[in-house]
């Protein structure tokens, strides 16, 4: 069984960014040996997940059947996917589903618009909860001692000009979010990007997910997010929860 976590923890160390990995940078991002880094890549190689190209390891379609085996079967996705292709329906925009993963939004279900921009959001992405709207949404739901910890990781880097990167700064954003139902983030992840999201709560009132919506600046406006976006998600939000 430790030989299958190291096996995992190289597989996570692909994402974002990081689209193949020499030996030395697996063993950096997980913390292994080169060693171990090396044997653990040779055998995925041998198992079809990665391939290797005298230097270079990257991640084979197959990598594919770890992360739909959770979509297709998982009950939170499952049961969302009809309500994001009913909110994409309605506004003609992209919407996904995130839960909280370490500091990170985890998007796990999401339905795509026809115009579809570059976010880099997918299923099996993840943001910083900080600088996102479904972040902002997600710290919402923990309880003070939980939230406070978090934010003594402060500073937070900056991804734009607009970033929060202090404590303070992000508390206001969740507390925001907390009162008026939904986070609004303007350019804080990325410039020229807007989102909105929004909670979804299970019969308890417990937070579980936030549903988002994110769109160019130059197609949308905040106002347009709030008034005409947001009700559409928080319909189906309140509904989705409903069935949780």
């Amino acid at each position: 069984m430790a030989g299958l976590a190291k096996g995992l923890a190289i597989l996570e160390a692909f994402g974002d960014g990081v689209p193949r990995l020499t030996i030395s940078d697996a063993a950096r991002a997980t913390g292994l040996s080169r060693a171990t880094a090396r044997r653990c890549l040779n055998t995925l190689t041998e198992l079809g997940y990665v391939t290797f190209d005298g230097k270079f390891f990257a991640p084979t379609p197959r990598m594919l059947r770890i992360g739909t085996t959770y979509s297709e079967s998982a009950v939170l996705p499952r049961l969302a996917q009809p309500h994001l292709a009913a909110i994409r329906d309605a506004i003609d925009e992209s919407a996904s589903l995130a839960v909280r993963y370490d500091n990170s939004s985890l998007f796990i279900a999401r339905s795509e618009g026809t115009r579809i921009i570059d976010t880099g959001i997918r299923v099996g992405a993840r943001l910083p909860l900080y600088a996102s709207s479904t972040g902002q949404v997600l710290l919402g739901g923990l309880d003070p001692t939980e939230l406070a910890d978090y934010l003594a990781a402060a500073p937070f880097p900056a991804r734009t000009p607009k970033t929060p990167t202090t404590a303070a700064e992000v508390e206001e954003r969740v507390q925001a979010a907390r009162t008026s139902g939904m986070a609004i983030n303007v350019e804080e992840l990325e410039v020229g990007l807007l989102s909105v999201a929004v909670p979804v709560r299970d019969p308890g009132g417990q937070l579980v997910a936030a549903i988002s919506v994110s769109a160019s600046s130059s197609r949308v406006t905040v106002d347009e997010l709030c008034d005409r976006v947001a009700p559409v998600m928080q319909q189906h939000a309140a509904a989705l929860g409903r069935q949780l």
